[in-house]
């Protein structure tokens, strides 16, 4: 057994080995991150860095966000046919609904673990308004792409132009 001490503490390697374990077999049967984290009693966003520094990946990794989106299902169906690795779609309900559901607290933590998580993906697709667009790529360390859907602020939903999302799919893939 491998035993650290840190200045008060004894770690105990096999534990900690036993730990990650669990986690990342409770992830890969489906558990959000939240789920896990509250299971194993360990922060939300240990799980998420825990997911990076193991991840193996070929080729670029790519991350689309967007809202609020009318043709949300053929959006995403186009996504998920190209082998986009992250997709976060809403329509302008679910945007809302979304919002109201939480406290600013709750609200706060979330948005700060999503752009952490999206700030691993190498490029990043965001789909919205023209205000919310700069802001969001003003965050982002990756390649970001923006398909603006109309001018701040926006209160309902927009369609998003399938042959514009496919061109930049393929753009994206002759660039692997």
């Amino acid at each position: 057994m491998d035993f650290y001490r840190i200045q008060d503490k004894i770690i105990s390697w096999e534990k900690v080995e036993r730990n990650l374990k669990k986690a990342l077999t409770l992830r890969s049967r489906g558990f959000s991150q939240q789920e896990v984290a509250d299971r194993l009693k360990m922060d939300r966003t240990f799980i998420s860095r825990l997911e990076s520094i193991g991840e193996l990946r070929k080729g670029q990794s790519i991350a689309c966000i967007g809202f609020p989106i009318l043709n949300k299902e053929e959006i995403s169906h186009i996504l998920e046919k190209q082998g986009v690795d992250f997709i976060l779609l809403m329509t302008e309900k679910e945007r809302r609904d979304y919002a109201n559901s939480r406290n600013g607290n709750e609200m706060l933590n979330e948005l700060m673990a999503l752009i952490s998580q999206i700030r691993n993906y190498e490029v990043v697709i965001l789909i919205g308004s023209d205000k919310r667009l700069r802001l969001m790529e003003g965050m982002m360390d990756s390649q970001v792409i923006s398909i603006v859907i109309g001018s701040s602020p926006i209160t309902e939903d927009k369609w998003v132009d399938p042959e514009e999302l496919r061109k930049i799919l393929r753009m994206l893939k002759d660039a692997r």
